[in-house]
């Protein structure tokens, strides 16, 4: 479950390149203010049991700036689209640890169990908007070892590297011995 058409694109595409089938239900569910994703996915899966049939996976993700103390983190889709890249680029002005990490978590609901799995990926916040792709805080998130923004890269490059990527990883070798494979 998402509401980010972005998100929902770069998971079924890699979800499907490893043969799990996978659409997308257009529903709501309260979203709690917690100190960490999995405490709001946990408390997302009531309403979801009770909203969607069968298995589902539900996402939340967030930037983590060390110089912000962890701000945005679990209010990163707030933050966004009140501040959005520049606000935040301004509250990092004249700030040398530029740190920062962009986390994932993937509520596996299958078989009327829950689970939760997820990717990090480390990096730093550029000085400036960079790239036309991708969506949220892609245009200033640069990953470890790159010299390029997630919005700079093809959709490839970026789940090669990414938190989300990361964790669709995890939810495939999670799904993959329940379904004989």
């Amino acid at each position: 479950m998402t509401s980010n058409a972005g998100k929902y694109r770069e998971v079924a595409r890699a979800l499907r390149a490893a043969g799990i089938p996978v659409r997308r239900v257009a529903t709501t569910y309260p979203e709690i203010q917690a100190e960490s994703l999995e405490a709001v996915l946990r408390a997302a899966a009531d309403g979801l049991d009770r909203r969607v049939q069968g298995d589902y996976l539900a996402d939340d993700s967030g930037l983590f700036v060390d110089a912000l103390r962890g701000f945005p983190g679990v209010f990163s889709a707030h933050a966004f689209h009140t501040l959005g890249c520049e606000g935040l680029l301004r509250l990092l002005r004249g700030v040398r640890n530029r740190s920062a990490r962009f986390e994932c978590r993937f509520l596996i609901a299958a078989g009327g169990k829950h689970r939760i799995v997820g990717g990090t990926c480390r990096g730093r916040i550029a000085p400036s908007l960079r790239g036309e792709s991708g969506f949220g805080f892609d245009p200033i998130f640069i990953p470890e070892g790159a010299s390029r923004t997630f919005a700079e890269m093809s959709t490839e490059e970026k789940n090669a590297v990414s938190h989300r990527g990361r964790a669709v990883r995890e939810v495939i070798r999670s799904l993959r011995p329940a379904r004989g494979k």
